[in-house]
């Protein structure tokens, strides 16, 4: 099996078509990161807002059955 390439200077020219080739894969990985990103962040930000109405679902029936128990604290006396 022979290199494609003899030197490391001869892959970066890529045979003189460098411009192109690299100006291709630059357009391919900065979206794919961008979308990476992109995602990550959007699930970070899902997360957050659903331990957010967890904690207010939570505090509302921790009111509703606080009132409850006064209310029938309330009937006993």
């Amino acid at each position: 099996m022979t290199p494609a390439f003899s030197s490391w200077h001869a892959f970066f020219e890529m045979g003189g078509y460098a411009f192109y080739v690299w100006l291709a894969v630059a357009c391919t990985l900065i979206p794919l990161v961008g979308l990476t990103l992109h995602t990550l962040l959007l699930r970070r930000r899902l997360l957050a807002e659903i331990r957010q109405h967890d904690a207010r679902e939570r505090r509302i029936r921790a009111a509703k059955s606080k009132k409850a128990a006064a209310e029938a604290a309330g009937e006993i006396l």
